[in-house]
């Protein structure tokens, strides 16, 4: 802690000596998916807050830098025999971040959210502090508006989580549907039983597939799909499969998803190429950005006379609206695979301003992250705006990493506006972090 405090007083004095004007934060990674205007901001530089403080199992917390990574939080809770409630997917996804947008994973539907685990966390304020937030303190405010705030409000320098037990391997059994009212009943069901974990893949229409996961003591053996072996290819191959607690955490890290595909690591003589060692979300995202800022696949798409637009996308949607935002996904978007995972919403679930879901009730998250190529010139954001109307018609909500088209009117409505301009008021009144509009639909 006397390292933290140290890093954190040469933060607050960089802040205080920095010219005037906007604010962002120099880091190695990040985890949004749009591309932002290049602006005169000056950074603060963050990156040495990637430290595990300190970690309890007895008390069931750990605490942590907002730069510490979930590789890095796992690795040190997996050694103290616990693991955060929720471990979003990407090793390269860190504390801080989940915490300021959306995490969630397949322990969601018994933990909820990322930030439904916190427990308290100091936060560098727009206007210079460092506060102490808890959910009963004089800043349980902004303890509540910090999620999904991306920040514009503030950056969280130390959290504190809750901690969940874990055993040495993790039993997984895949279930087979052959239509979408069946697998979401499914999904319901399996949520009210004692599982450590619940998502799934719908591969097609008639292709589902539910995975529910446990932890055990001991298992027979132990599969690997961490090189040769693709882990998503394993729900239509296996009814029953066993990986341990620390390959769980990670089965969908080495091929972010089914991703990895985009860039030929699907391929067998090329994924020997990349080696064990850079098939993972980090070198996918390097891929990514490098692709971003040079447009190489859009070039290639008008070369072969296709418009092509980004989809991806969370979106939470309440499992009895489940099966017509699928049929209207596959008819209208047609991206596949999607990931499948619920969320059960805490009793204080809409206390979390700027991204409140309806307490108690179980929300399906449906991701899905690929390229819509067609023949035919749309406007802008085509198939993205059709995305977020039927969300909105279903009483959805999306999450704010990726490209967003919201008028101003139906943003705030949906995004806690009034609630969001009194936190600014109070903890950044100058404006020196960007606006949440301008930093996710404008991309300022």
């Amino acid at each position: 802690m006397s390292g933290y405090a140290e890093r954190r007083g040469q933060l607050l004095a960089a802040f205080r000596e920095r010219p005037r004007g906007s604010i962002g934060l120099a880091k190695q990674t990040s985890n949004l998916f749009r591309d932002r205007a290049r602006t005169g901001k000056h950074l603060l530089d963050v990156r040495a807050f990637d430290h595990v403080l300190a970690i309890d199992p007895a008390g069931q917390w750990v605490e942590a830098e907002g730069m510490t990574t979930y590789e890095d939080l796992a690795a040190r809770t997996l050694a103290a025999g616990v693991m955060p409630t929720v471990v979003p997917q990407l090793k390269t996804i860190t504390l801080g971040g989940a915490a300021a947008g959306v995490g969630i994973e397949a322990s969601s539907f018994r933990h909820g959210l990322v930030h439904e685990s916190l427990l308290e966390m100091d936060v560098l304020t727009g206007d210079g502090r460092v506060l102490t937030c808890t959910p009963d303190n004089e800043h349980c405010d902004l303890f509540f508006g910090f999620p999904n705030s991306y920040g514009t409000l503030g950056y969280a320098l130390r959290l504190r989580a809750r901690t969940v037990p874990v055993k040495a391997f993790v039993e997984l059994r895949h279930r087979r549907f052959g239509e979408p009212q069946a697998f979401f009943a499914a999904i319901e069901e399996a949520c009210s039983q004692p599982f450590d974990f619940v998502d799934g893949v719908v591969f097609a229409h008639d292709a589902l597939v539910l995975s529910t996961a446990r932890f055990v003591e001991s298992a027979p053996y132990a599969s690997d799909y961490t090189f040769e072996k693709i882990f998503y290819r394993s729900l239509l191959e296996r009814e029953i499969d066993y990986l341990s607690a620390h390959d769980f955490l990670w089965r969908w890290d080495t091929d972010w998803f089914w991703c990895s595909k985009n860039v030929g690591a699907q391929v067998p003589w090329i994924r020997r190429i990349y080696g064990r060692q850079r098939l993972g979300s980090r070198t996918y995202q390097g891929i990514m950005r490098w692709n971003s800022r040079w447009g190489v696949t859009r070039a290639l798409s008008r070369l072969r006379g296709l418009h092509s637009e980004s989809v991806i996308q969370d979106v939470d949607i309440p499992i009895h609206r489940a099966a017509e935002f699928l049929e209207f996904f596959q008819r209208d978007i047609g991206i596949s695979p999607v990931w499948t995972c619920p969320v059960r919403a805490s009793a204080r679930a809409d206390r979390f301003c700027l991204y409140p879901l309806r307490p108690g009730a179980l929300y399906v998250n449906f991701g899905f992250w690929d390229v819509v190529r067609t023949s035919g010139e749309h406007s802008e954001g085509y198939f993205n705006r059709l995305v977020e109307h039927e969300v909105e018609a279903l009483g959805g909500i999306k999450s704010l990493y990726s490209d967003s088209y919201y008028p101003p009117d139906r943003f705030w409505q949906t995004y806690g506006g009034d609630a969001y301009r009194a936190l600014k008021a109070r903890y950044d009144p100058d404006g020196n972090f960007p606006d949440l509009y301008s930093k996710c639909v404008l991309r300022h």
